[in-house]
């Protein structure tokens, strides 16, 4: 029986060890990444991304018979 509360006593401190480990780390990256994030704003008031604009193309204004009967086939099988 001594034997085993041993063996269990050393399961549950390298248990320990290891989830220490992996928590530290863990809170290592997440202040690790926040503090970068702070910088790249900073940086970012001295070098502004260039923002490209996008213009949407125009909806089709030509459908075809097909596929205007496709789309009321969808719709009312959506619908019930």
């Amino acid at each position: 029986m001594s034997e085993f509360l041993m063996h269990l006593k050393e399961g549950l401190v390298l248990l320990a060890i290891g989830m220490g480990v992996v928590f530290s780390f863990l809170f290592i990256m997440v202040l690790a990444m926040n503090a970068m994030s702070i910088f790249i704003r900073w940086l970012n008031k001295f070098f502004p991304e260039e923002i490209e604009v996008v213009e949407k193309k125009g909806y089709k204004k030509n459908i075809s018979e097909d596929e205007a009967i496709a789309v009321a086939i969808a719709v009312a099988k959506a619908q019930g």
